[in-house]
């Protein structure tokens, strides 16, 4: 984790208003084109429903019922209040959450659950507003569309190379070996991931002769990483960037 507590709850709180900003612009009904399947509507709904899952998650509710949450989304006067309560009721419970407190937590480095509720929502919220402005766009956004701080966007790849990628669930596999290089032009971070038939193993260093690059800047890779823009540089393995849109993707379920 790279972030202070207080910067994952600022980060959340900066994407949640943003997303209801750009669901506002583009109206309800509007399509979605980084998420195909889905309108603003349905959008704003499942960013809502996630939010009270993961507050009730950390209260301790064992099995919140997401559910009710959409059926709620469905009839709510107003969804874009609803969104907004949402929110602030998972800021709330973040905030006073203790950190020894017991609750699901799913990735390969999971920290504490509070702090590993507070980054995953600052980063679920970060890209689903990214699917909103995309909806005003009516096109996928290109990094200089959306207002993303460098350090959020290398914690979020941090969180998605190193977090999401290597779970034994992930599906980024390769019959023969090799190693690519993630690498921010404007910060300087790297990543080095090992591709084969075992789970993916990353490390947060840069390696030397690395089979394939990706690069871009911060917000750049953390957009394409997500699979949400195209302005990721890809050099190496003429197929690396296809591997990455059709193996790795991050779902609810």
């Amino acid at each position: 984790m790279r972030l202070a507590f207080d910067d994952y709850l600022d980060a959340l709180q900066l994407a949640g208003s943003g997303l209801q900003v750009a669901a506002g612009a583009a109206g309800l009904e509007a399509q979605v084109p980084t998420c195909a399947e889905w309108d603003v509507a349905e959008l704003v709904a499942h960013q809502g429903m996630v939010h009270r899952w993961a507050a009730a998650n950390l209260r301790g509710e064992r099995e919140p019922d997401t559910e009710e949450s959409l059926a709620q989304a469905r009839t709510a006067p107003d969804l874009l209040a609803w969104f907004a309560a949402g929110l602030e009721a998972l800021t709330d419970t973040l905030r006073t959450t203790s950190d020894d407190a017991e609750a699901v937590v799913f990735l390969a480095d999971a920290p504490v659950p509070r702090w590993f509720w507070a980054r995953r929502q600052a980063h679920e919220t970060t890209i689903h507003g990214v699917d909103a402005v995309s909806a005003v766009l009516a096109r996928r956004p290109s990094a200089s569309d959306v207002t993303i701080p460098a350090a959020v966007a290398v914690d979020g790849i941090d969180e998605l190379l190193c977090g999401f990628v290597p779970r034994r669930s992930g599906r980024l596999r390769a019959d023969e070996p090799f190693t690519v290089a993630v690498r921010a032009t404007d910060t300087g971070d790297a990543w080095s991931m090992r591709i084969s038939a075992d789970p993916v193993v990353t490390t947060p260093t840069d390696t030397v002769h690395p089979d394939a690059v990706l690069s871009g800047t911060a917000v750049q890779l953390y957009l394409g990483l997500w699979n949400r823009s195209d302005e990721i540089r890809a050099e190496g393995r003429a197929d690396v960037l296809d591997l990455w849109r059709t193996q790795v993707r991050v779902r609810w379920s």
